[in-house]
């Protein structure tokens, strides 16, 4: 599968099928401080992502109000 991860931006490969939650452990990434998509879907750690799959890894990012 494809895997984009922002911050900093660059692209992996990794072989499939894997659950999210290995996927993020594998690329040393916090859970909680992430967001996974895969084909524009939000999805919890325990999707199982397919060798084709191109997912796309996001760092959350939180506002306060003024």
């Amino acid at each position: 599968m494809k895997i984009r991860l922002r911050n900093p931006r660059r692209e992996v490969e990794m072989a499939g099928p894997l659950r999210v939650h290995v996927l993020l452990d594998r690329l040393a990434l916090n859970r909680e401080s992430v967001l996974v998509i895969r084909q524009d879907t939000l999805v919890t750690g325990d999707v199982l992502l397919e060798d084709g799959d191109e997912v796309e890894v996001r760092p959350v990012i939180s506002g306060g109000g003024a």
